[in-house]
């Protein structure tokens, strides 16, 4: 499966695989996008819900629990019933579809309504003229966009980056290369962590892009609006790999040879 590109050994495409875990707090909230939630009084507003870029599924459905006081596993039960209007491509998983945004949240809020304006939501952003249009150019469908944008969120260290790591996904598609995004790895192993070992790229499963040809079946996350920009209009370059050898000095090339000795200098830094 991984014919073009050359043996890793015990090194990764990047060092990112992380998932943001930001607190719901004021530095969320104020870079959220707000979305009003039907409330039939405004005053009734007591609370409100932040779900922050990246969050993967389960942490959303964990944070609307809280968010209404109700027992642990209720929203993610209320799925069936909650009407989504998801695209086919989904299969009813609503996987980078829960918009990240802030909330407000009353007493007649429920599991079901709160997940309906979130895929609303996403559904508005990600309908947009320019999406389908980016989509198209870049020669994928909307849910594969969704579920690059995904990829993006999670492995970019900064909106910067962002770009140039969509780059390096389409030009490893293009050329028929595994994706070998850790970040995939991680949602497979419900886990966060920068370090991937040889033997977690050997897991089964459709996730796994160091083994599997092609994007993961389904988004690793829920991404936000600057990582679907970046998905649709990735940076122009012939980037294949990339790596962040310390904070704010991420690497990115075209050469597995330069590639090898910037992996090498992010073993230094460790």
């Amino acid at each position: 499966m991984q014919t073009k590109t050359p043996r890793r050994g015990t090194t990764q495409l990047t060092r990112r695989g992380r998932i943001v875990l930001i607190a719901t707090g004021a530095a969320v909230a104020a870079a959220a996008v707000a979305v009003p939630l039907l409330l039939p009084d405004d005053d009734a507003q007591t609370e409100t819900l932040t779900i922050p870029e990246g969050w993967r599924s389960g942490q959303v459905y964990a944070a609307v629990d809280k968010a209404l006081g109700v027992p642990a596993g209720t929203t993610k039960k209320a799925l069936p019933k909650a009407g989504l209007k998801l695209p086919r491509d989904a299969g009813g998983n609503p996987e980078g579809y829960l918009f990240p945004a802030t909330y407000p949240i009353d007493s007649q809020s429920t599991p079901a309504s709160v997940l309906s304006y979130m895929v609303n939501t996403a559904n508005k952003k990600f309908g947009a003229g320019q999406v389908t249009a980016g989509a198209e150019r870049n020669a994928v469908n909307l849910y594969q966009t969704v579920t690059i944008a995904s990829m993006i969120e999670a492995e970019a260290g900064s909106k910067e980056e962002m770009g140039k790591v969509a780059r390096v996904i389409y030009n490893r598609l293009d050329q028929g290369m595994p994706l070998q995004m850790d970040s995939t790895i991680n949602y497979a192993l419900n886990r966060s962590t920068l370090a991937t070992s040889e033997r977690d790229t050997k897991i089964s499963s459709p996730y796994n892009t160091y083994a599997r040809m092609g994007l993961p079946p389904t988004p690793i996350g829920n991404p936000g609006e600057e990582a679907m920009r970046a998905a649709i209009n990735p940076t122009p370059g012939n980037w294949l790999y990339f790596v962040t050898v310390k904070p704010g000095d991420t690497r990115f090339t075209a050469s597995f040879e330069e590639h090898q000795k910037n992996v090498g200098e992010f073993n230094k830094e460790k």
